[in-house]
């Protein structure tokens, strides 16, 4: 053979192959949903989907079929020789191609609170696009009970119960609806940056090394925070994100390493005008996603927090009237936080964040006060939690937006003025850039999520989660990495 045939054989090799999948995909365009075949009565139609049940009853073979529409079951009749030579070898979780017939049921076997319990499909053919080897668990189960790290390993296996496809299926649909509404409402979606400076913000940052810059980090973002106020200074107005945020923290029920948050800012607003909106969008959320639910109070009540704490003694009280009915959600609104409290060594800490403002009655105060005074925690911030089931969902307030009064708060939290200049030297350029007044609001889409769900925690509403101890069985992460990697990024591993 020429050297040119010999340069030539495995790309003709491998253009052969490819031409094949191609017609596969080509002939592949003809599918059918599985919740559409009932429109086909009568009619051969084409499948694509994964064998959910086998049942070989001899002279009859019993394939049930699932794809991400729904279920059918599908038979194999005497006679259909080549579907039955196949059928005998196939075994649930297989990925099959399926000519068939559409057949309406005779009326004793039609099963009504079933979907396609009416008709079934006449197996004419089956072709096999990939065999399953026998599943690390029962898919057809509530997999609540199987080992947490035996799901999360198999997580791709998980994913396909009816559950959790349910679970993400409407996750999606929440997200879509809250685009939908700010847009409608003049926001944009912007997405910040993952990699960020590290400040203190409250939590435990991650930290990425840089290469480039020997000995100095990136952090992963807490939260868009300070990029979104930034977004203010840039006379964006209207922002929002589905934004992905990550802290160092020990995981729980209703927390994550890695979290994703409805964000969003605007400026020249009030209070008022940010929990109206936030308020407006939940309610559409129940009532187009979750018609099944009920709402306690329209509209939410607000509660100051010095109430909420003398009556419920938690400043995220569960006011549902009947605690035992999964579908009643009762929404509040806790307000008028103080803006300072004492923290475990005698100084004073943020009950929310450095970055909110006072209430304007309170600002005078503000700019006047001491870290050595007494009386701080009587500062009304202008701040807002809402709440849902005992769970606080999300939170925000109306921001500092002069550089005079972020110095200050500071100030009375202890940091020394260079220190401010020097962690958040962006923000205090920004705001003395002329920064008009604004204010947000951040939910936790994933808890939301699970609260609607009646799920017990967030790993059943997001696709790919951790362990409780914050580790990802699927990818083996965390895990060391190469010498070679270390060098580059001249870090030394302690053992």
């Amino acid at each position: 053979m020429s050297l040119w045939g010999l340069f030539c054989s495995p790309n003709l090799q491998i253009n052969a192959t490819f031409d094949a999948k191609t017609n596969q995909i080509k002939k592949m365009k003809n599918r059918i949903y599985i919740k559409d075949l009932k429109a086909h009565t009568g009619s051969e139609v084409t499948i694509g989907a994964w064998i959910d049940v086998r049942r070989d009853q001899g002279k009859l073979i019993f394939l049930d079929f699932r794809d991400k529409t729904g279920r059918i079951q599908g038979v194999i009749l005497p006679g259909a020789d080549i579907a039955k030579a196949v059928g005998e070898t196939v075994r649930p979780e297989w990925v099959v191609e399926v000519k068939g017939k559409v057949n309406s049921r005779p009326e004793k076997n039609i099963q009504a609170e079933k979907q396609n319990g009416d008709i079934e499909l006449e197996i004419l053919e089956i072709k096999v696009l990939n065999e399953a080897e026998t599943p690390a668990f029962e898919l057809g189960k509530d997999t609540r009970e199987v080992n947490e790290d035996t799901r999360l390993k198999y997580r791709y296996l998980d994913l396909r119960t009816d559950r959790l496809q349910k679970n993400i299926r409407n996750r999606h649909k929440m997200a879509k609806l809250i685009r939908d509404i700010f847009d409608e409402n003049g926001y944009i979606e912007v997405e910040t940056p993952l990699l960020t400076k590290s400040t203190p913000e409250g939590a435990r940052d991650f930290l990425v090394p840089s290469r480039l810059e020997k000995g100095a980090f990136y952090a992963l973002p807490q939260s868009p925070q300070q990029y979104k106020q930034l977004l203010m200074a840039g006379g964006i107005e209207n922002y929002f994100q589905i934004a992905k945020c990550m802290r160092d923290e020990d995981s729980r029920g209703d927390r994550q390493p890695e979290f994703t948050q409805m964000d969003v800012e605007a400026s020249f607003v009030t209070e008022e005008d940010i929990m109206s909106l936030n308020e407006k969008i939940l309610i559409d959320i129940v009532t187009k996603l979750y018609p099944e639910k009920r709402i306690q109070e329209i509209p939410f009540p607000r509660i100051p927090y010095h109430e909420a704490m003398e009556k419920y003694g938690i400043d995220r009280p569960d006011i549902r009237t009947d605690k035992e009915d999964p579908n009643l959600l009762a929404f509040c609104w806790i307000i008028d936080f103080p803006f300072f409290e004492k923290d475990t060594k005698g100084g004073w800490t943020f009950t929310h964040n450095p970055f909110s403002a006072p209430k304007q009655e309170y600002m005078e105060q503000l700019m006047n006060a001491k870290r050595s005074d007494e009386g701080l925690e009587k500062i009304i911030a202008a701040q807002y939690d809402i709440v849902l089931n005992g769970s606080e969902i999300g939170g925000g307030s109306i921001r500092n937006h002069q550089a005079e009064a972020l110095f200050k708060v500071f100030e009375i939290l202890g940091y020394e003025k260079e220190k401010v200049e020097n962690d958040f030297y962006h923000m205090i350029k920004a705001l003395k850039s002329g920064t008009p007044p604004h204010g947000g609001i951040a939910w936790g889409l994933d808890r939301l999520l699970m609260l609607l769900e009646n799920e017990p925690n967030i790993r059943e509403v997001m696709a790919f989660p951790k362990t409780g101890e914050g580790r990802d069985p699927m990818m083996q992460a965390p895990s060391g990495v190469s010498a070679e990697q270390l060098k580059e990024l001249n870090l030394i591993v302690k053992q």
